[in-house]
């Protein structure tokens, strides 16, 4: 039995009917054309509490990013590629319409479709200042109007909703963390200053945990306290949160840098914050149309924009590093005796999906450092590979069959650092295409592993090395190749990433993933994934400052699915070099048998 996920269907395409019937008839209560439910929370999280899936609930969807607009006579949810074949499953089509955003906005649909003149209603703390002024612009391309409500209407007639999580607020030790919470707030003040304002609201959970140094555990999978902070330029912080989640270890590390103050004082907070008159930081991602009015109201003078801290939090410091160095040998130690066993165990043909999300974080756990697992694994069997964000559940577990590939992303919060790491798998032998797909796959992973690139390059300019085997083959993926990676917390980081909307600079001591893939809908699906750390890089004769990327993450790739042929001497050295660093930090660790499984699956090619 899995300790740290389940496989229960949660959801069911039967329960979107009724409970949009009951949605519909809420609007004409109040006099709505329609009402517009995100994939958010009040904090904008990928990863939400139970109270907070409004979404799943409401439609089935259970993906980690959508949008649901019902109107009186229609309903569209709006997702990413990722996720265009799990929504036509996991939805009643006949109430609601799966649409895919890069064919159609959430903006465009509603302009396409609200009545002239209509009312489409939303909730303040489930929408940033831009994407609200996206819904103005559309709904005025039909002369309709927007209405904020005081109560989500999800909320109206979810009856037995969770209760919003209460997990305790526990402090980060400093080894850990690298540096004390006075130091870091000493820098948050220093950029405040520079911007010239009077406060700033945290509204991201994962800078206040890494500013205050706390973790919690309000959300799965990561050690997230829910709240919110306010930070003034001088004097005491004040933390809101929930009293019952504060433990005294925390009010003690806390001391007298910052108050615990109940949540539900925040809005008086907020009114009390605008009456001093100064000038507020709203983060622009994350910070809720909800807060801003609330400021403003009270006479604030609100300024959105980047929260400061989140540059910070990106760029880790050298026990950041340390402490990703070991839990990613603690983490490829575990991977390799799970591939060895998955290797002796998948061709008998009685393995299924279920069967391997089980045993890895069973060897996960026999690390006996292992906090949680990153995220749900992604265990996908023949076509259930080409899912890239699948999920295996009671009804879609799939058996491990002969000939055919099996993808394994997964990863770990340990208390030293988060992991994230994809391999995919041949159980028999593959086909010449399937050998294909993977090297262009790998030789994207290679180009990015080698890159060297000037000081203020950005993961847009890089995520094109990645494609461009595949391009050259008339192929793509539909997601990035990389995110950025927290330090135990989330294990998708901003504002660092490597994908076409990658704006962000990269710098020394970022992390990120390196992940490019392949999707055959419904026969199989590759990606290859490790984290990287980026890094200076010294180039003789060069006039300047370039950076590169040291790879973290060690566990063999499947050679049988390498096919050298169509691969340059280069990166061919490169995977040879690869193999004998896994050899060389994870062989040691090992038993006998696994140790000599490791030696033939890392053995040099070319």
């Amino acid at each position: 039995m899995a300790q740290f996920q389940f496989f229960d269907d949660t959801t069911s395409p039967s329960q979107g009917p009724a409970r949009i019937a009951k949605l519909r008839a809420e609007l004409s209560r109040r006099g709505f054309d329609g009402f517009i439910v995100p994939r958010a929370d009040e904090h904008q999280g990928e990863y939400v509490p139970k109270s907070a899936e409004r979404l799943a609930w409401l439609t089935g969807f259970t993906g980690s990013a959508g949008t649901v607009v019902v109107l009186q006579e229609k309903a569209a949810l709006v997702v990413d590629g990722r996720y265009t074949v799990q929504a036509a499953e996991q939805v009643d089509t006949s109430v609601i319409t799966p649409v895919q955003l890069a064919e159609m906005s959430v903006e465009d649909w509603i302009a396409a479709n609200l009545p002239e003149g209509g009312t489409l209603a939303y909730d303040p703390w489930l929408l940033t200042s831009d994407g609200l002024k996206r819904l103005e612009q559309a709904v005025a391309k039909v002369g309709g109007r927007l209405a904020p409500v005081d109560i989500n209407l999800v909320d109206v007639i979810w009856i037995d909703r969770p209760a919003p999580p209460q997990a305790p607020v526990r402090p980060h030790p400093l080894d850990y963390a690298g540096e004390t919470a006075e130091a870091k707030l000493e820098r948050i003040r220093r950029k405040m200053a520079e911007a010239k304002l009077d406060a700033v609201v945290i509204s991201d959970p994962h800078n206040l945990a890494w500013a205050f140094n706390l973790r919690g555990g309000d959300v799965g999978h990561t050690p997230l306290p829910l709240g919110y902070a306010i930070l003034p330029k001088q004097g005491r912080a004040s933390l809101f949160f929930d009293p019952a989640k504060i433990t005294n270890e925390a009010g003690a590390a806390i001391g007298e840098l910052a108050e615990f103050t109940p949540i539900s004082s925040f809005q008086s907070a907020l009114d009390a914050l605008g009456q001093t008159g100064g000038k507020v930081r709203v983060d622009s991602t994350t910070g809720a149309v909800a807060l801003i009015r609330r400021i403003e109201a009270a006479g604030g003078k609100v300024d959105v924009g980047a929260d400061p801290i989140a540059l910070m939090k990106a760029v880790k410091n050298k026990a950041e590093i340390a402490g990703s160095h070991a839990a990613h040998l603690r983490d490829g130690i575990a991977m390799a005796r799970y591939l060895a066993w998955l290797d002796r165990e998948a061709p008998k043909g009685q393995l299924t999906e279920i069967d391997a999300v089980e045993a890895l974080e069973a060897f996960r756990v026999e690390t006996g450092a292992l906090k949680n697992i990153s995220f749900p694994s992604i265990s996908g069997a023949g076509p259930n590979a080409a899912l890239p964000h699948y999920r295996v559940t009671a009804s879609s577990n799939r058996r491990i069959e002969n000939n055919q590939i099996f993808l394994i992303d997964s990863g770990a919060q340990y208390e030293d650092g988060t992991t994230d790491i994809t391999r995919t798998i041949i159980v028999g032998e593959p086909t010449a295409e399937m050998k294909d797909r993977f090297t262009r796959v790998l030789q994207g992973h290679i180009a990015i592993a080698r890159i060297v690139f000037p000081k203020g390059t950005t993961g847009a300019q890089i995520d094109a090395f990645a494609r461009k085997p595949l391009w050259e083959a008339g192929l793509d993926f539909d997601h990035g190749t990389g995110h950025g990676i927290g330090s135990y917390l989330s294990v998708h980081e901003g504002p660092q990433r490597i994908a076409k909307t990658g704006t962000t600079p990269l710098e020394i001591g970022m992390m990120l993933s390196n992940e490019p893939g392949f999707y055959k809908q419904g026969d199989y699906g590759i990606r290859i994934e490790n984290l990287i750390l980026v890094e200076p890089r010294k180039i003789a004769g060069g006039d300047r400052e370039m950076m590169g990327f040291e790879t973290l993450t060690f566990t063999p790739i499947d050679l049988r699915l390498v096919e050298p042929s169509i691969m340059s001497a280069e990166e061919i050295a490169w995977l040879n070099d690869y193999h004998a660093q896994v050899r060389a930090k994870i062989g040691p660790h090992l038993d006998a048998e696994t140790r000599a499984w490791l030696e033939d699956a890392t053995r040099p090619i070319g």
